[in-house]
């Protein structure tokens, strides 16, 4: 099966192109490296041995994305291509609102259009709002508290009107929690250009010393330490959990909606101590104002995921924080 990839060089993309070449299925990676590397697609080829054929076009350029479905019989999307960033939808809505919005109208045009119509889909947590109660299940009522959130769920009624609309077609609708971590190997994680915008990715800097200190955003939360509180998962296993929607997707049709978490929240000093633990390395913080649109506590219910996809994620919080500060330390031996 040949599946098209967008956004396949960024973090969560790049790994699921991993876990789908290691299954045998043919990979086509668009993206336009706006936050990723061009030598991801060295270090897919060299975990791999296989090398993915590779367009350098943004998904909202529908002429671009004709292209690909004419030179290539497209069976099926993962559409991870997007604008990620809470923080920044905050200050720059619009631009999450244009990119975000835009390049799943365009896809999906161009899907249909192609007679292509298998899609998964990279939503978020941040549907689910502030949550009424937790642990956080696939029914419960959708909210957004930031721009970022509104557009995910902006594109999950989408989705679910083309659903209604067009029976032909078959989408998975994947409600990530917080992907952390990086490939056992070093060659692959979490690298954002710039400011990292999320705790891992900083955390990793700070511990490094690229950066002085680490702001955590608030400590007056409801939660046990007052830090908020946040389902990680690994990141591997989120990128098996698109294997697992890849193989239902196929397989049925309409829409229907996973959490991929692991179940247990840990609050962001957690998070730092453990960090500072598995890799005996400091960790300086600051107590710093509540970020807007941050929520105080999420959490999922895995239980869907795991009776309906026989998706489970394997790795904990130690492996999750081993493998981020591995990532940073291979990196830096390569450089030299």
């Amino acid at each position: 099966m040949k599946i098209l990839v967008t956004g396949g060089l960024g973090f969560i993309g790049s790994h699921t192109c991993v876990e789908l070449l290691n299954a045998n299925y043919e990979v086509i990676i668009i993206d336009n490296l706006s936050n990723a590397s061009i030598d991801v697609l060295d270090k897919i080829e060299e975990i791999t041995s296989k090398r993915p054929k590779f367009y350098e076009y943004d998904v909202c350029d529908k002429v671009k994305i004709g292209e690909i479905f004419k030179e290539n019989k497209i069976d099926a999307v993962i559409h991870f291509a997007g604008y990620k960033a809470v923080g920044e939808s905050v200050s720059e809505p619009l631009k999450y609102y244009r990119n975000n919005l835009d390049s799943t109208l365009t896809l999906l045009e161009v899907m249909k259009e192609a007679n292509c119509h298998n899609f998964v889909f990279s939503s978020s947590a941040t549907v689910y709002g502030t949550p009424k109660e937790l642990p956080i299940k696939e029914d419960f009522p959708l909210s957004t508290t930031n721009p970022y959130g509104t557009t995910k769920l902006m594109i999950e009624r989408i989705l679910q009107d083309v659903s209604y609309a067009d029976k032909d077609f078959s989408i998975i609708v994947l409600r990530y929690f917080n992907p952390i971590g990086a490939h056992k190997t070093g060659l692959l994680g979490e690298k954002p250009n710039g400011i990292p915008n999320n705790l891992m990715p900083y955390i990793v800097r700070v511990a490094d010393k690229e950066l002085p200190i680490l702001s955590v955003f608030g400590d007056d939360y409801d939660t046990p330490d007052g830090t908020g509180v946040r389902d990680y998962i690994h990141v591997v296993d989120l990128a098996k959990g698109h294997l697992k929607a890849l193989e239902k997707v196929v397989n049925f049709k309409g829409i229907d909606y996973y959490n991929l978490g692991t179940g247990n929240g840990y609050s962001v000093l957690d998070l730092v101590k453990t960090f500072e633990k598995v890799n005996n390395v400091k960790v300086p913080y600051k107590i710093v104002e509540r970020r807007p649109g941050d929520i105080a506590a999420c959490y999922a219910d895995p239980t869907k995921a795991y009776e309906e996809l026989g998706f489970k994620a394997e790795y904990g919080i130690e492996d999750m924080c081993k493998d981020s500060y591995n990532f940073i330390l291979k990196n830096k031996e390569r450089q030299k």
